[in-house]
């Protein structure tokens, strides 16, 4: 899904490698080479000096001999430096790192598909061809790639971050430490994070913010790395709190983002600037000892939280499971459920069973209706949160929710935790409950008897179809977002 116009000079990994521990023999050659040549050894000069023949030490540079470790220590001691050295993860130039890639990239499977003669990779080889090499096997890759960008792609990526984010139960220490480093250096001390604190960060950080009427299609701000600027718009819809569109956009500053190589790389990056957003405007420490103190008094709500650090229902929800499990020891689910009953955005650590598909899936999945999700979207009472213990077949689950308008629809916000958690809660005396028997069918999947007696055969519903489904994904390193309409709204604002 990449696209190489965005990039800042090609992609390799530190070492030139594909990011393994293992050995990398052709990096390790490269090193061996360059410090070999930076000396104006001869390979005759060497190898009598570390006990190897010529031809045993060439295949050594070329990448297709790996070393012993006396002889790493021999080659260490010959150029008078460490055995770390040679195994570091630095390139010695960037001509040694293209090389590198170009020694992996005809070693691999595509190459070799192709049939292709392979090309000596030396120092007789000019930089301007190497270039084009590395840059036309790096293109073949993307497009390939793109080809592969599918739905079924984009769930599997979103699956796999979910994954991780219940093995670290949503907490992101790093994340966490750059936000209070951040928030130190502007000195704020405490409270909601005003948008006047928010224009300091970004000063802090050496950028000018500039609001335009004209931003591209399909961006909430951009980002002029050449001049340090931040293009906002005013819009009239809620949707977006201002400050946490500011504080995304300099997330991917603060956390050194480079251009994604993949759609799991950009969603990746996504969850990272929320997470810091929201650790900017909820710190850390400062909520952590709110959420104790009402876990002290049994009175945990989301809706105080949200009070407490002005910001949304849905941010506030989010931040609770950032924290509940690493500071509270409380496990949790979040669900974000559209008014048509599919699942929009969740997660959980704490084993509930959200509908999947067969690659593990959950997103765009159907929540049974007697969950707190579906059910409070027939609650009248939509000033104060709704309450609910669902017993399912995981076990009892208590969940607070409300319902929230956004530009797409009406949307559900919940948080539910297990029974063994509820004490600490506000609402944990509701009379509400349901069973779910859900993934059997019988549970809300099919219709009651009655009611397929009466009208099955004699029902036909016009489908709105969701064409998006069988389109494969947007194109670009940043899907949906037109890279000639980015780059002439910059040029036109530079003047």
């Amino acid at each position: 899904m990449t696209s190489a116009t965005w990039d800042r000079g090609l992609a390799l990994a530190p070492d030139g490698s594909d990011g393994t521990d293992e050995l990398d023999a052709i990096a390790l050659g490269r090193r061996i080479r360059h410090l070999r040549k930076g000396r104006s050894l001869t390979l005759d000069d060497v190898s009598a000096a570390v006990s190897l023949a010529p031809s045993a030490l060439s295949m050594l540079e070329n990448g297709k001999r790996e070393p012993k470790l006396a002889q790493l220590k021999a080659l260490a001691a010959c150029f008078e430096v460490p055995v770390d050295e040679l195994l570091g993860t630095e390139p010695p130039s960037r001509r040694a790192a293209l090389e590198i890639q170009l020694e992996r990239a005809q070693r691999g499977p595509l190459y070799q598909a192709l049939g292709l003669p392979t090309v000596r990779v030396g120092s007789r080889l000019p930089m301007d061809v190497l270039e084009s090499l590395v840059g036309l096997q790096n293109e073949l890759e993307r497009r390939l790639n793109e080809q592969a960008a599918t739905p079924e792609e984009a769930r599997r990526a979103n699956t796999s971050l979910r994954h991780e984010m219940r093995q670290r139960n949503n907490y992101y220490r790093e994340i966490e430490q750059e936000a209070a480093r951040v928030l130190a250096a502007v000195g704020h001390s405490g409270g909601p994070l005003s948008h006047h604190k928010a224009a300091d960060i970004a000063e802090h950080l050496g950028f000018s913010l500039h609001y335009v009427g004209n931003l591209p299609h399909s961006t909430r701000s951009v980002t002029d790395l050449k001049n340090h600027r931040i293009y906002l718009t005013q819009v009239s819809r809620a949707d977006h709190d201002p400050r946490s569109v500011l504080l995304q956009a300099l997330g991917h500053y603060v956390l050194g983002h480079q251009t994604p190589q993949s759609y799991a790389e950009f969603l990746s990056q996504r969850v990272a600037t929320n997470y810091f957003a929201a650790a900017l405007m909820m710190p850390e420490k400062e909520t952590a000892a709110f959420l104790h103190r009402a876990k002290d008094e049994r009175e945990l709500a989301v809706e105080d939280l949200r009070d407490a650090f002005a910001v949304s229902y849905e941010s506030a929800a989010h931040r609770f499971t950032n924290l509940a499990t690493e500071h509270l020891g409380i496990t949790c689910h979040f669900q974000k459920v559209h008014e048509s009953g599919i699942l929009h955005k969740a997660y959980e650590n704490d084993g509930v069973n959200f509908p999947a598909d067969h690659t593990g899936a959950i997103e765009g999945q159907s929540i049974c209706r007697y969950w707190t999700s579906r059910v409070v979207f027939d609650v009248q009472d939509k000033f104060r949160s709704f309450e609910q213990y669902t017993d399912t077949i995981k076990g009892t689950y208590w969940c607070t929710a409300r319902t929230e308008r956004h530009s797409s629809g009406l949307y559900s916000l919940s948080i539910g935790v297990p029974f063994e958690h509820v004490k600490y809660f506000r609402g944990r005396d509701t009379k509400e409950r349901c069973q779910s028997k859900c993934p059997d069918e019988s549970c809300c999947r099919r219709p009651p008897a009655q009611l397929s007696e009466l009208w099955s055969g004699n029902a036909w519903p016009a489908t709105r179809a969701n064409t998006h489904l069988l389109a494969a994904m947007p194109t670009g390193a940043f899907p949906g977002v037109d890279e000639t309409e980015v780059y002439r709204f910059l040029q036109d604002q530079s003047g």
